[in-house]
């Protein structure tokens, strides 16, 4: 049972005079917001419309009341791993909205979204989260999102006789990976380490939210200096700080095999459309689930990468334009339609489980918007994500919005040493930017060209 969650920071307090209006909002955005599953003659599950109602779906928690922050952000901790724990009723919508009314840390109050993935995958529910929101400055001006084009620094555009091999090299590498993608998916575990252990039932233990925040504009100014895309930097950074905490915890895991699993959206669009186009019957980004992932090696901690951190960054730009240069994840989501026609949707989640499973750490990302946004006049400070129900002790979720990026860590409680977890990827961060500034550009290219080369 796979569960995405949507977090809205407000910069002033809502009140509980705001859920029916939210609530009116949210329901007519798609059938399945007021439908439940239910099977058929023939035991195909299928959609059934209900009467969806507001006190089965609007939740306003009660905190004691308290002149500290401190302890407000220890009762919305407490209340997140509580709902992030408890099952979606099956006889209900699939769907919940949580309204924090009380300060923390980070916002005057906070909005949750808890979404069964059955109503869509996260593009299709960020989509639906994003209609009820504005543009704070002009809400007559529709939501725009960062370019998607990456930097075309060091990547020439190529000839015949460099296009052709490259196109064999591309057949190959995808067949290469999907074949490694069945086999982690089945039988190939990762080595036991201090972010994976193999247990099993880890998605009924407890888990701890945390999050991080980074700078957008600091990230396109390592982008710049380094010849490399945002997404080659954020991806360095988390590898970096995956490993810098396995060598905190047991120095010999930095040298283990571990594994990142990407979840990645199959629809060829650079934005989200709007839920009347989703839901057209020729749409390019139709409502759903529309997902597959990539297997990818998490990079060793050598003593080369420890006194030079940008080989993270480059590691990751090669593994990310190796994988971006095949039809893999394609390939995948071959075999899961297949799959689902053949075996039904048991099958499906069955296989996603396993594939997860047998991953030391997921990762997903999604794009926020370029401006602030409001809801219902309420002008949203912060947006970030998570999701639960699946067996991995790390699940690490990125977001932008606005010049920030959200980062936030779902770790499993008693395994994984949060606190540490997180310094970790602070540090890597850190460094990495230090390390950035201190290379002249045109060493960056040089030595980014050997690292290319293999050298």
């Amino acid at each position: 049972m796979f569960i995405c969650f949507g977090f809205l920071e407000l910069e002033i307090p809502m009140d509980d005079s705001q859920t029916m209006y939210l609530f009116q909002n949210f329901l007519p955005i798609n059938p399945r917001f007021s439908s439940i599953m239910v099977r058929d003659q023939d035991g195909k599950m299928m959609w059934k419309k209900i009467e969806a109602k507001p006190e089965d779906h609007m939740k306003v928690p009660i905190f004691p009341k308290s002149e500290s922050i401190e302890l407000y952000d220890q009762y919305f901790d407490d209340y997140v791993s509580k709902i992030m724990m408890e099952r979606t009723p099956q006889d209900k919508p699939l769907w919940e909205m949580h309204l924090i009314k009380y300060p923390t840390s980070n916002a005057k109050g906070t909005l949750i979204f808890k979404l069964h993935h059955a109503l869509g995958d996260g593009y299709s529910l960020m989509g639906a989260l994003l209609s009820c929101l504005q543009r704070a400055d002009d809400p007559s001006l529709p939501l725009s999102f960062p370019s998607r084009k990456p930097s075309q620094l060091l990547s020439p555009k190529k000839g015949f006789f460099k296009w052709f091999p490259s196109t064999i090299f591309s057949f190959f590498n995808s067949f290469s990976d999907f074949g490694w993608s069945i086999a982690k998916s089945s039988m190939l575990k990762d080595d036991k380490t201090p972010i994976w252990n193999g247990e099993e039932g880890v998605e009924s233990q407890p888990c701890v939210l945390s999050n991080l925040s980074f700078s957008l504009d600091e990230i396109k100014t390592i982008k710049s200096k380094l010849g490399v895309t945002i997404n080659d930097v954020i991806t360095g950074v988390i590898f970096y700080g995956i490993r810098l905490y396995m060598q905190e915890m047991d120095k010999k895991a930095r040298t283990s095999n571990s594994t990142g699993l990407v979840l990645l959206s199959t629809r060829n669009v650079g934005s989200y459309q709007s839920i009347q186009d989703m839901t057209k019957a020729d749409s390019k980004s139709p409502w759903g689930n529309h997902i597959s992932f990539l297997h990818v090696s998490i990079p060793k901690l050598s003593k080369a990468s420890l006194s030079n951190p940008l080989e993270f960054i480059w590691k990751a730009q090669k593994i990310i334009k190796r994988k971006r240069n095949t039809f893999t994840v394609f390939l995948i989501e071959w075999l899961l339609d297949m799959e689902l026609k053949l075996r039904g949707h048991e099958a499906v989640a069955k296989h996603i489980y396993d594939t997860l499973r047998n991953s030391s750490v997921v990762i997903s990302n999604l794009i926020g918007p370029v401006e602030p946004m409001a809801l219902a006049n309420h002008p949203v400070k912060g947006l970030y994500f998570t999701m639960t129900g699946g067996p991995e002790s790390i699940n690490i979720a990125v977001m932008s919005y606005t010049r920030i990026l959200r980062i936030t860590l779902k770790t499993q409680k008693g395994f994984i040493d949060e606190q540490k977890f997180k310094f970790c990827m602070v540090r890597a961060f850190e460094v990495i930017s230090k390390a950035s500034m201190e290379i002249p550009r045109f060493e960056a290219e040089v030595i980014h060209r050997n690292v290319k080369k293999g050298n």
